[in-house]
């Protein structure tokens, strides 16, 4: 049997779609994980950082992937190509 272990991960948000995750502490219970993210709530005084639960690598990579897709939905996808058509356009 494998020992399960859970993250309290912390997510800071730098403005629109920009967001860093790291891991503050790392418990063998869901219980002490808990504890963990309340205590790290309660002396949290940044309005952009927040504390969430994982108990897997996946449920991470869910948040980071759902993260990064946000922040590329709005901007447009430059080719290579596009860019140098439009610098030989410029006059110089």
């Amino acid at each position: 049997m494998t020992n399960k272990k859970w993250l309290v991960i912390e997510r800071t948000h730098y403005g629109e779609n920009n967001d860093s995750f790291s891991i503050s502490k790392i418990a063998d219970t869901i219980e002490q994980a808990t504890k963990f993210q309340i205590h790290l709530e309660a002396l949290n005084d940044k309005k952009n950082r927040t504390y969430f639960l994982a108990s897997d690598i996946d449920t991470i990579m869910n948040r980071v992937i759902t993260s990064h897709n946000k922040s590329v939905e709005e901007k447009p996808l430059v080719l290579k190509d596009e860019v140098k058509e439009t610098s030989s356009e410029m006059p110089f």
